[in-house]
Order: C-alpha cells, then sequence, then structure tokens
C-alpha cells in the first residue's frame, strides 16, 4: 500500500481507541445505570457495538502489522507500476480518465482510486506513454491509450 493508504489505517485506529472506544464506554455505564439488564435494549445495543469496535480495531491492527509500504515517488515515470498515476483516453469516445493504482485496502473508484489488482489496473502495468490498453469489463471491451504516466 502507499503511504497516504498507510497513514489513513493509522489515523482510522486512532480515531477508534480514542474516540469511539471512550464514547461506547459511556454508554454502556449509562445503560448499566438504568438497572435491570434483562430488558435494557441500551445495554445490549452498546455492548454490540464494544463488540464490532473491538473488530473492527483488531483488524486494523493486523492490516497496519502487516502492511508493506512502498512509496511511489521518484520512480522513473516511463512505465506503468504500482503507485502510478495514469490519464488514458478512451480509443472510441476520446473520453479523458484518470486513475491511480493504490493497495486493496484503499481503493475508491469513484475518486479514481484503483486496486492493483483490479482488471484496468492488471492490464495497465507495464505499459509506457502512447500504448493501448485493452480491458474487458462487463459491458464488453474497452481500449484506452496511455497519454501520461506520474509518480507522486
Amino acid at each position: 500500500m502507499t503511504k497516504v493508504g498507510f497513514d489513513n489505517l493509522k489515523q482510522e485506529l486512532h480515531r477508534l481507541k480514542t474516540i469511539e472506544r471512550p464514547k461506547n464506554v459511556k454508554d454502556i455505564e449509562e445503560a448499566l445505570a438504568h438497572g435491570d439488564l434483562s430488558e435494557n435494549a441500551e445495554f445490549h445495543a452498546a455492548k454490540e457495538r464494544q463488540g464490532h469496535l473491538e473488530g473492527q480495531m483488531l483488524h486494523l491492527e493486523d492490516k497496519i502489522a502487516r502492511a508493506q509500504v512502498i512509496d511511489p515517488a521518484g520512480q522513473p515515470a516511463d512505465q506503468i507500476f504500482f503507485g502510478a498515476t495514469v490519464q488514458l483516453t478512451d480509443v472510441d469516445t476520446d473520453e479523458e480518465v484518470s486513475y491511480t493504482i493504490v493497495g486493496e485496502d484503499e481503493a475508491d473508484a469513484a475518486t479514481g482510486l484503483i486496486s492493483v489488482t483490479s482488471p484496468v489496473a492488471k492490464a495497465m502495468l507495464g505499459k509506457r506513454v502512447d500504448d493501448e490498453v485493452t480491458v474487458r469489463v462487463p459491458k464488453g471491451t474497452r481500449q484506452f491509450e496511455v497519454v501520461e504516466i506520474r509518480y507522486q
């Protein structure tokens, strides 16, 4: 994953530990103050939330521990690899699109961040400016021309 993606994971873990978990503890304490736990929906909801938060934190801690952070800055911009921001032109429609190839946990296609394991990224890897990229999508096959490669 990129350094940005790694930093985002750490920030999310910090938020869960310092904001969400303490809030959940207060919610449990307030629910306990209401008395009879067998009919206390607030208590059961707060305990369920506690389990969910613990699961999220364990998941993030595991991702952070196993993360391989790759800094693409300084890569020569002559070929597409992980971390590249690529400007493409659709051969059929002349529509321009831009994608940045990132790790699976960072991918957000709506903002142009695509996973290195996605079909589009796989088709682009190793290509150079002016190369054509053929991508199989559910609606058929699309062809793009690589216009620009950047590493930030």
